[in-house]
Order: structure tokens, then sequence, then C-alpha cells
């Protein structure tokens, strides 16, 4: 039997990711000067990945 393509390494995906991590909103954030240290974490802007 063939495994499926779900339960393959995750080396093997090399597919876009369109959903950021909370932490790398707000890296992203930072890099665009648009995050304060004074801004919560909770309630991010929404934001899209650099290409």
């Amino acid at each position: 039997m063939s495994q499926h393509r779900s339960l393959k390494g995750a080396s093997t995906i090399a597919a876009k990711r369109n959903v950021l991590k909370r932490f790398e909103r707000v890296d992203l954030l930072r890099k665009r000067g648009q995050w304060k240290e004074t801004s919560k974490v909770i309630g991010l802007a929404k934001t899209k990945p650099d290409v």
C-alpha cells in the first residue's frame, strides 16, 4: 500500500504558506516598522508574508 501524502515528512512539503504563526507576524511587523513595544500580541493585524 502507498503512504498517504499527509503522513510524509515535513521536508518534502514545499508549498507556500499563507498563514503565519504569531511570532512570525510580530517579526514581520517589526521589519516593516509597524510594531510598537507597547503593542499586544493578541488581536494582531492581518499580514501577508513577504515573497
